[in-house]
């Protein structure tokens, strides 16, 4: 059974265990199958026969593109066939170096040659003007030329090929010349020229020692080609039997994890350590942060308990990636006594520790947690960067800290505070969402214009939050002004941004709408097309759909319920054709926007509308009646019970869906009560909303 957030305070209380090699999850051992084998079967469908009956009901008439930076692994880990090495090398292998600090003095007019050359000279002429033809320059002499070219990468490139035309036996060109020149295109993260390099190692017949291995493999690394250093990890096994050291196994941890191979990363891990490999803090800060992100509670025991086998407490490095994997997946509980268990143990939190806690305790709105841990910065007097003072104050944007988050802006806006720094771009952003989300809008506008006046130029999270912030407070002439003076300026708005005009079409009213829809069309034409389909009751069913799918597709995913939430609530709104809000919910429905909706049990129903704005809720709940209503004059079966879910959130700055859908019911008659068990919810029986729809429908009839 995996252990609660409560019980990992006793993470380090348990007694040692004999050496196991065995990891939290073991699974048989099984051979692996060539990778051909899994990428292609002539017995399974492929992909896009799979999904062929989705695309003609849901979204993406055409595939989403792939970002160019994003890895592309390898679907499964193939290991070498060749038997591994039963002894790891837990050294870097020995070689005949030069003398070990070689004078630089009489290179000195060389290095001031080469440096006051450009960075993509061809060195070749001014190298053979100090190296005369048959007089090459000694291994200790080229090598610290290397050395000294190390941050240029494209003049390492240069005085290696010109080493390299050299005569054979006048200079023989050894691996370390290729591996310093690897370091700097590793330092560079040029990929491609490190991978062409060793490639033309190989076809000039200079061996590969471990150090090139592994200069390759954190290269790759570096530069996100995860599969590559997979690829070249499992080189140096079958082709040149090279053992790996301690450098090339937690590199190549961090790469399966980082490509979410978790068996491969416990199976490297288990044959390392049976070998001899000793972890360092690095390679258990892989592993910490691997099962932080799974949420894996048995894996984070199985981390603390290796690093006592092995004789390593845990440092700052570890906790920090643990705290930063657990804030990824909301695990604040976990993360809270982990934080505690820390602080027994006596290691010092330091502004990395502080800024993962603060982001987790912002989004699960621990407003009692976040304060606490603001007094204890205070204690500290941990010298504070940006990233962590902005970390903040978006906590107390998360949790209504108004006066705390007042209270350190005004310490970054005084010259005479030297431990923080001087407020930025995401500093203001987060103060203004602050006093947006407050309602406070003329504080949040004098901001807006102090940004400006400081010639710190807004970014469009600002324009989005004061634009938003001005929409709720029917200032709608105001927040097109601020739009087009952005738009002005170069502003280029995204999703997030016309999602938030939307929202002001909704709230705006007779010519406002048409300045905001003036002002929309510059940013996304295809939007205001759908809006005027809506208002249009000559315009069918098929046409809405068309138009609505389109805008769909071309809105990112995270955006797509809010658009049909704003789009719902202008209908109802502006008094748009009535059947006009139901059709975008249906349709909502068929693409999965509002997958969760209803559930339907034998002795209950149930409509969860904690996702939806407030129109798309009454829009819901009158589309759920009208099928309870259908389903009592077919002579259907119903529940005995119905709920609704509105939510009740203890943010300080909520809005209240649930205040909104009580005066809608009372509004209705619909006799739905509180749940003064269930805060947030609502519900009726069977009984009484047989009756009220009886009634409704008799009153219907008479006024006929």
């Amino acid at each position: 059974m995996a252990p609660t957030a409560a019980s990992a305070a006793f993470l380090f209380l348990s007694p040692p265990r004999s050496r196991s090699r065995s990891h939290p999850h073991p699974k048989p051992r099984t051979k692996p199958k060539p990778t051909a084998t899994i990428l292609c079967s002539a017995s399974s469908p492929s992909l896009s026969e799979q999904l062929a009956p989705l695309s003609r009901t849901l979204l993406h008439d055409k595939p989403t593109p792939i970002a160019a930076d994003r890895p592309t692994p390898e679907p499964t880990w193939v290991n070498p066939s060749r038997p591994k090495p039963t002894v790891l090398s837990l050294r870097r292998h020995r070689r005949r170096t030069p003398s070990a600090h070689p004078s630089s003095a009489p290179l000195q007019p060389l290095l001031r040659a080469i440096r006051a050359l450009p960075e993509d000279a061809d060195l070749a002429d001014t190298l053979a003007a100090f190296f005369p033809p048959g007089s090459p320059p000694s291994p200790s002499d080229a090598l610290l030329l290397l050395n000294y070219l190390h941050p240029s990468w494209r003049k390492s490139l240069s005085l290696l090929a010109w080493l390299r035309a050299l005569p054979a036996p006048a200079f023989p060109l050894d691996t370390i010349f290729f591996n310093v020149a690897l370091k700097s295109l590793r330092a560079a993260r040029q990929w491609p020229h490190a991978e062409r390099l060793a490639l033309d190692m190989i076809a000039a017949g200079v061996p590969l020692d471990n150090i090139t291995y592994s200069t390759l493999i954190t290269a790759a690394r570096r530069s996100r080609h995860f599969a590559k250093a997979v690829e070249w990890f499992e080189r140096m096994y079958a082709a040149d039997g090279v053992l790996p050291d301690e450098v090339t196994y937690s590199a190549v941890l961090d790469v399966y994890a980082q490509l979410g191979m978790k068996e491969e990363v416990l199976a490297l891990f288990d044959r390392a350590r049976g070998s001899g490999w000793k972890p360092d803090h690095v390679a258990f800060a892989v592993l910490a942060k691997m099962f932080g992100e799974s949420g894996d509670y048995d894996g984070i025991q199985f981390v603390f308990r290796e690093m006592r086998e092995v004789g390593l407490k845990p440092n700052i490095f570890v906790y920090n990636a643990l705290l930063e994997a657990l804030g990824k997946t909301g695990k604040p509980g976990l993360a809270r006594s982990l934080f505690e268990e820390m602080a027994a143990q006596g290691v010092q939190p330091n502004a990395r520790t502080l800024t993962a806690l603060a982001k987790i305790y912002g989004r699960a709105r621990w407003g009692r947690d976040a304060l606490q841990l603001w007094d204890q910065m205070r204690k500290l007097n941990l010298p504070a960067d940006n990233i962590l003072c902005n970390t903040l104050l978006s906590m107390c944007a998360d949790v209504g800290l108004v006066t705390e988050a007042e209270q350190l802006f005004g310490e970054m806006k005084d010259p005479e505070c030297r431990d923080v720094p001087r407020p930025d771009k995401w500093s203001y952003t987060a103060m203004i969402n602050i006093y947006g989300s407050n309602g406070d809008t003329d504080q949040a506008l004098h901001l807006f214009a102090e940004m400006l006046e400081r010639g710190i130029e807004p970014n469009i999270m600002s324009y989005t939050i004061v634009i938003q912030c001005l929409g709720k407070a029917q200032r709608i002439q105001r927040a097109v002004e601020v739009l087009e003076a952005g738009l002005e300026k170069g502003l280029k708005p995204d999703d997030r941004l016309c999602g938030c005009l939307l929202s002001v079409v909704a709230l705006s009213t007779g010519e406002e709408m048409e300045t905001v829809l003036s002002s929309l069309e510059k940013v996304n034409p295809n939007l205001v097309s759908l809006i005027r389909v809506l208002g249009d009751a000559q315009v069918g069913v098929e046409d809405v759909t068309k138009e609505l799918k389109a805008v769909l597709n071309a809105a990112a995913p995270e955006v797509r319920r809010p658009y049909c939430n704003c789009l719902i609530d202008i209908c109802q709104n502006h008094g748009f054709p009535p059947h006009r809000a139901r059709e975008v919910l249906h349709l909502a429905q068929t693409y999965g926007l509002y997958s969760k909706l209803h559930s339907r049990k034998d002795e209950e129903w149930s409509l969860d509308l904690r996702s939806l704005s407030v129109g798309a809720a009454k829009a819901a709940f009158d589309d759920w009646m009208q099928t309870v209503s259908e389903r009592l004059v077919q002579h259907k079966a119903l529940p005995e019970s119905f709920s609704v879910y509105t939510g009740s959130s203890t943010h300080k700055f909520a809005q209240g869906l649930a205040s909104a859908f009580a005066a809608h019911l009372e509004q209705l008659g619909v006799p739905f009560y509180p749940n003064e068990s269930h805060v947030g919810s609502f519900i009726g029986s069977r009984d009484d909303l047989v009756s009220w729809l009886q009634m409704s429908s008799s009153a219907a009839v008479v006024a006929r």
